[in-house]
């Protein structure tokens, strides 16, 4: 086994949304990226307690990966905790494509170590976690988790671990007040009892559970997140309209309201931040302590919403 225990903040910060085209202007969800921008961001997060930052090769080709440690540059190590991942779908063809991209992203992101490594996606899960092992022996990761998979797959990965004394000990997974697939397939229970801990991505979906769009103010056209949500404001909007009355009575937000809830469920949300005024949202959500009606109420008006958010990479979690 590892010889520390995996701790983490109560929210990690995604950068996804780093890893555009690399060239100055817009970022995925056209917010405009600058290096200042961003150490700015990283500065208010690491004063704040958010110390743990979820990257990937697959964001950008690394690109994501670069910028980080940019605006990581002059903290010690040890302040903070970095988070990447080896996608199957980008693997090499060399002898060990799972150390050939870890290297890759180790020298991007100016480390040598990660502190949480992931499978991305569950292409071949007896194929690509055996080549963790000697990632976690060598220390070049301290600690192995699977995002995307499913029940029988985390327990797959695991088991191969285990005969190596180690294991599973993270799960990333889409989960939202409207995609709860990971609990009702038992996933979270799962966690819970092998102490595994659950991250959630997607929280906010893409900017349509944080309240600001509507029926009437809808996601800007011809993005990706507007084909995919603007359809069904209409039925998010007694959801939402609940959310931003509840963060009112709190001096918060609809979007601090649905981190807030990934929180209370025992999760630890992973939150896009682009902008240094995403870090007081995260303060505020972390600060809320939602009553179980609230709790309740909010998920019988996200699945009376009756919406699929399921994500094209994504498999059925049941």
């Amino acid at each position: 086994m590892t010889s520390d225990t995996l701790s983490v903040p109560a929210v990690a910060l995604g950068t996804w949304a780093w890893g555009d085209s690399g060239r100055p202007g817009d970022g995925y969800f056209g917010s405009p990226l600058s290096e200042s921008g961003l150490r700015e961001v990283v500065e208010k997060a690491q004063g704040s307690g958010f110390t743990l930052w979820d990257t990937a090769v697959a964001y950008g080709m690394g690109h994501s990966e670069t910028v980080l440690a940019k605006a990581l540059a002059g903290y010690d190590r040890g302040e903070y905790a970095l988070s990447t991942k080896f996608t199957p779908q980008l693997a090499g063809e060399g002898d060990d494509p799972v150390g050939d991209m870890l290297a890759r992203s180790l020298d991007r992101l100016g480390t040598d170590h990660v502190d949480l490594y992931w499978i991305h996606n569950p292409a071949d899960v007896a194929r690509w976690t055996p080549p963790l092992i000697p990632l976690l022996e060598s220390g070049r990761i301290k600690h192995v988790g699977v995002s995307n998979h499913n029940l029988e797959e985390i327990a797959l990965a695991d088991r191969i671990l285990g005969e190596a004394g180690f294991r599973v000990e993270a799960v990333q997974n889409h989960f939202s007040l409207l995609y709860r697939g990971s609990e009702r397939a038992g996933i979270l229970d799962h966690c819970r009892k092998h102490g595994v801990r659950f991250f959630s991505y997607m929280v906010l979906e893409q900017g349509a559970l944080t309240g600001r769009y509507g029926p009437g103010h809808p996601l800007p056209e011809g993005s990706n997140r507007a084909a995919a949500y603007n359809g069904i404001l209409h039925r998010l909007q007694a959801l939402t309209d609940r959310m931003g009355a509840i963060g009112g009575e709190r001096g918060a937000s609809a979007a601090d309201v649905a981190t807030a809830w990934a929180i209370a469920k025992g999760t630890t949300p992973i939150v896009g931040v682009t902008k240094a005024a995403h870090i007081d949202g995260l303060v505020r959500a972390r600060a809320i302590e939602l009553t179980g009606a609230e709790i309740a109420e909010l998920e019988a008006l996200a699945d009376a919403a009756d919406v699929d958010t399921r994500g094209w990479w994504e498999q059925e979690m049941a």
